[in-house]
């Protein structure tokens, strides 16, 4: 129960810290499905949750579906909460990139090795190539209006 006091857990998770401490499997099993039944431990709740919490750290689609794979939730779980609650992956990768450049030279002005690292950051974060260039390029665009 303290492990549940403090943030949603997925099973695996749960499991895992359980047996870790060297309870019986067959102990731990039943732990989780009388957890389950009494709605205390939910997946799909916790899949919600972290979805949302790395959405709001900047985190891209590919970095949150391996990240949520890792805490063994299911394709079909992960696949639920991406298409229910999807943000603009390119206007998130923008404003990141806003945020973390923003005070620096433009993207076409700078050398090839700065220009790699900048969408290295993006990259890094979890977004695909297409929205990492599409988040360049409309932030560059920004830019441009905001100059004139």
């Amino acid at each position: 129960m303290d492990l549940l006091s403090r943030r949603e857990h997925s099973e695996y998770e749960l499991r895992r810290k359980l047996e870790h401490k060297g309870f019986a499997v067959d102990a731990v099993k039943r732990v989780l499905d009388r957890l389950q039944e009494r709605q205390w431990q939910s997946d799909e709740r916790f899949a919600a949750s972290f979805f949302r919490q790395r959405v709001e750290q900047g985190y891209g689609p590919l970095r949150i579906r391996m990240e949520m794979s890792q805490k063994g939730l299911s394709d079909i779980e992960i696949e639920t909460v991406f298409a229910e609650s999807a943000p603009d992956w390119r206007e998130l990768a923008k404003e990141r990139y806003q945020r973390r450049f923003a005070r620096t030279a433009r993207f076409k002005q700078l050398e090839p090795k700065e220009k790699a690292k900048r969408q290295r950051f993006l990259a890094q974060r979890g977004f695909t190539a297409e929205q990492v260039y599409a988040a360049i390029s409309a932030a560059e665009d920004d830019d441009e209006v905001a100059v004139f």
